[in-house]
């Protein structure tokens, strides 16, 4: 099958392009490798696959209107995987345009290229923050996301309800997926476990934000692939004759789901950085802060529908993904044990 994945040489989207090559799928990746963090980092994920004969690289920034118009007339993907985003919930109060550039603009033409090349699916990711003002745990897909706290959030929420308008009016096939707090090797470096490992290492202070009051539905990296991939293969299907207004997601008759994948075990923030000094074999000095403006205290996924619709739920433990993390570390960084 040959599958587009946008933001080939981020996080997310790199370790998804390695497992659909290693699954024998032709991969177009698109990528701009923005400077938002170390681009030689988002290389080095490349060097991973670049050159394997399957994988095609476009150089190309999902605001450019031309270049992804060009993108999916030249190589007519049949399905999508849409990652590339700006990420960060406090970087919009730097630069809140590049949300709107990247995360709407992009997103639309992208949308447009599935819904013109006939695409038979398009897979998108959203992310947990939608849930915004939200305060009923778990978080299900029934809840209503019409608060959201930060500019990131509105974005994404934006992607969600552009996608069943194109599912409704056009019958694309798409599927929005919620993440929930991803990390793992290969990680970007302005997330809490990148940040709060160089710190400890370097015997600096760590800012705990909500004086360490936080739970999270920690997800490893490989539990987001395995639920993205699985999504993929499984196109929604909508019932053509029906025109009314869906109440929620989980109930559209448009050719339309929203899942989140996320671990059903949250976290305490406290736990997750205790699990981090065993695999340093070092403590961590904490500095204590109160909540940062457009945080929530805690997620904590509801997995059912997903679990219901692919047979899957993220399923690695903290303690097992964060000695990967740390192991990953220390050999890209050259860090001695």
């Amino acid at each position: 099958m040959k599958i587009m994945v946008t933001g080939a040489a981020g996080f997310i989207g790199s370790h998804v392009a390695l497992r659909l090559l290693e699954r024998g799928d032709e991969v177009i990746g698109i990528d701009n490798l923005s400077d938002y963090y170390d681009v030689n980092l988002k290389k080095a994920r490349l060097a991973r696959f670049n050159e394997h004969p399957r994988y095609i690289h476009v150089a190309a920034d999902l605001a450019d209107r031309q270049a992804m118009e060009e993108a999916f007339a030249r190589y007519k993907p049949q399905r999508v995987i849409n990652l590339a985003a700006q990420a960060g919930v406090r970087y919009a109060a730097e630069n809140p345009h590049i949300y709107v550039s990247t995360n709407i603009t992009g997103f639309l033409h992208v949308i447009e290229g599935c819904r013109q090349h006939e695409v038979e699916h398009l897979v998108f990711a959203s992310t947990s923050s939608v849930y915004g003002a939200n305060t009923r745990m778990p978080f299900s897909e029934h809840q209503s996301t019409e608060h959201p706290l930060t500019l990131y959030a509105a974005s994404k929420k934006a992607n969600e309800m552009m996608a069943h308008n194109y599912a409704h009016l056009y019958g694309l096939p798409c599927t929005g997926l919620r993440f929930f707090t991803v990390y793992g090797p290969w990680g970007r470096p302005d997330m809490a476990l990148f940040l709060f490992t160089r710190a400890i290492l370097a015997g600096e202070p760590i800012k705990v934000f909500n004086y360490g009051h936080h739970k999270r539905s920690f997800t490893y990296i490989d539990d987001i692939v395995e639920g993205v991939i699985r999504a993929l293969d499984q196109v929604p299907v909508g019932n053509p004759d029906w025109r009314g207004e869906a109440p929620d997601p989980a109930s559209s008759h448009a050719p339309y789901r929203i899942f989140n994948i996320g671990n059903e075990q949250p976290v305490p923030l406290l736990r997750y950085i205790e699990v981090l000094e065993q695999c340093l074999g070092r403590k961590a000095t904490m500095e204590m802060l109160p909540l940062q403006a457009g945080d929530v205290p805690d997620t904590e996924a509801d997995m059912s529908a997903l679990a219901g619709a692919v047979g899957y739920c993220p399923c690695v433990p903290v303690e097992e993904g964060v000695a990967r993390f740390v192991r990953w570390y220390r050999d890209y960084y050259r860090v001695p044990g």
